[in-house]
């Protein structure tokens, strides 16, 4: 196997390879010149250089909020990174639903939820209601989908059961909040819950959120992950080509890096 080439690249403020970059972040002291002191040594411990405090605000009482430019000298070799991606031949709406109506020929059954204690609907509302997302239809305007938006705080178990119930082909949990991780170990709840209903490998399980990615909802046990700037268009074409797959029907078209084995 031929090794890649070396491709180095490093961080770019104002011109390249300068090793420039911006950081924000709050510190529990009032807004004073020896807060911006704290800030500027705080940079320059985790190895930075040229440390420039480009702003300071008060974020709360006795708490500062910090913009910080600072010059880095690592660097990463991008030809060395594999991370793994969903990369699916994209097809507009009437293209896909003609697609599906002649591949599937039959409604796609989708249900979506943001489980568990997460009360935040904007993500999965954005994939599933009709208007969609940044001009995007959502799966509710396809013709040949069926979707279901159960909306927020739904329990894992319920979301399980009413898939089953409607002999779902796919479904899509959405985690918005991520504090202490709670995001990760509610979507490993729903797999445990999805194997022990026998859905795990049957039912295609999709996750999103601000901070899902593909290589994330792999890692826990999903079929695929879409994270922020995922438009319906994109779950729309996974699941269909997804679905031809699982059908035998497998189309030529679609390919997965680092799918799962």
């Amino acid at each position: 196997m031929v090794k890649p080439t070396k491709q180095i690249i490093r961080p770019y403020g104002d011109r390249r390879d300068d090793g420039v970059v911006q950081l924000s972040f709050t510190l529990p002291v009032p807004l004073s010149e020896k807060a911006k002191e704290a800030a500027s040594q705080f940079v320059k411990k985790m190895g930075f250089s040229d440390v420039k405090v480009a702003a300071a605000e008060r974020a709360a009482d006795n708490y500062t909020f910090f913009i910080v430019y600072a010059r880095s000298g690592m660097y990463i070799d991008y030809a060395e990174i594999d991370v793994p991606e969903v990369i699916v031949k994209k097809m507009g709406f009437d293209d896909l639903n003609a697609f599906i109506q002649e591949k599937v020929g039959r409604r796609i059954v989708v249900f979506g939820a943001c489980t568990g204690t997460d009360t935040h609907t904007v993500g999965i509302d954005a994939i599933l209601n009709m208007k969609g997302y940044a001009g995007d239809y959502g799966l509710e305007r396809y013709p040949w989908f069926e979707a279901f938006n159960l909306g927020s705080q739904v329990p894992n178990e319920d979301l399980v059961a009413k898939a089953i119930a409607k002999n779902a082909d796919a479904i899509l949990v959405s985690q918005v909040v991520t504090q202490r991780d709670v995001h990760k170990d509610n979507s490993r709840q729903f797999i445990d819950v999805a194997k022990a209903k026998g859905l795990h490998g049957k039912t295609i399980l999709l996750l999103g959120g601000p901070r899902v990615d593909h290589k994330l909802a792999l890692e826990l046990g999903f079929d695929a992950g879409f994270g922020p700037g995922t438009k319906p268009s994109d779950v729309a074409n996974y699941i269909a080509h997804a679905l031809l797959k699982k059908l035998g029907k497998e189309d030529p078209n679609m390919h997965y890096q680092g799918e799962p084995t």
